[in-house]
């Protein structure tokens, strides 16, 4: 009856069929005799209405039950959740970074993929963070969702009992493109695993300066070094160039320098670059002055 996907799954489902049958009950009961006393008892001509008194053990029978049958689904609701904090001591330790608007993964060894591919039958440690806003982990078919917030750690863990590939979603509304934040699963055999944690290129550790903390600020979300177009204009190429720029309204042209790049990081609303929405991206004041030098040292060099 149950899917074997993931060991949260006979725990969160029992939880949710045991509340949705409560619920269903009470909902039929209780429109039952809600229609048989508004027929019953409805207003006759001629019959005088007769005055009910107090009845102690009707009252105490009617606020027992319930209390009783809401501290049974809180139980099992607790039941259910319990375990999910709880996390093995063998567990295999991976990071999920979550950026507008996609996953990236890191595996130990300092290997990274787009794809989190895990070991059936294993423990899987999933440290959620988060570079830029809310974001949400959620896999459905394991029964497991928790919020990847910036600056705060969260995490998220879970068996795989069945192989195969499973969705992952964002369930955070974390701007433009939030419905195209989504990730893979795939569940594969120990063997496999090892033999495709070969093939993961490793992090770049010697990375600049300036890049770090572009990719710390989730700018590399919204801004491509590949001359691509996404939300906003591309780093490739940009210092020195010429832009058409909206400036309150006018447009004129700008040459792209460390002041024009500075003021678009901190006050990104006053010279938006035509042809791109405004008012997408944040400013970013908390950016010391070191720090934005590096990254215009940076651009002027991604020709």
């Amino acid at each position: 009856m149950f899917s074997k996907a993931s060991n949260f799954v006979y725990g969160v489902d029992s939880a949710f069929l045991i509340i949705t049958g409560i619920s269903v009950f009470f909902l039929v009961v209780l429109t039952a005799l809600m229609i048989y006393f508004v027929i019953k008892y409805n207003r006759k001509n001629g019959k005088p209405a007769q005055q009910i008194k107090d009845n102690m053990a009707l009252e105490i029978t009617w606020i027992a039950i319930p209390m009783i049958i809401v501290l049974y689904m809180f139980y099992i609701g607790w039941k259910g959740f319990i375990p999910m904090r709880v996390v093995p001591e063998d567990a295999i330790e991976i990071t999920a970074e979550g950026s507008m608007w996609k996953f990236k993964f890191e595996y130990p060894g300092n290997k990274i993929a787009d794809t989190l591919v895990v070991p059936i039958d294993r423990s899987i440690l999933i440290n959620l963070k988060s570079v830029d806003v809310l974001h949400g982990f959620s896999v459905p078919a394991f029964r497991i969702k928790e919020d990847m917030v910036p600056n705060k750690p969260n995490y998220s863990w879970f068996t795989a009992g069945e192989l195969g590939d499973y969705d992952i979603y964002c369930t955070v509304y974390c701007g433009l493109n939030h419905s195209n934040m989504l990730g893979v699963i795939r569940v594969v055999t120990q063997q496999e695993y090892d033999k495709w944690l070969l093939t993961l290129h490793e992090k770049l550790k010697d990375s600049p300066q300036g890049m770090k903390i572009l990719e710390k600020n989730g700018c590399i979300a919204c801004h491509s070094l590949d001359g691509s177009k996404v939300v906003g204009p591309s780093f490739k190429g940009i210092y020195g160039s010429k832009r058409k720029v909206s400036t309150s309204g006018s447009e004129r042209e700008i040459t792209v320098d460390d002041a024009y790049i500075t003021k678009s990081i901190v006050d990104p609303g006053a010279d938006v670059v035509v042809g791109y929405p405004a008012g997408l991206m944040q400013p970013y004041k908390s950016l010391s002055e070191s720090d934005l030098k590096l990254i215009n040292e940076y651009l002027k060099g991604l020709k």
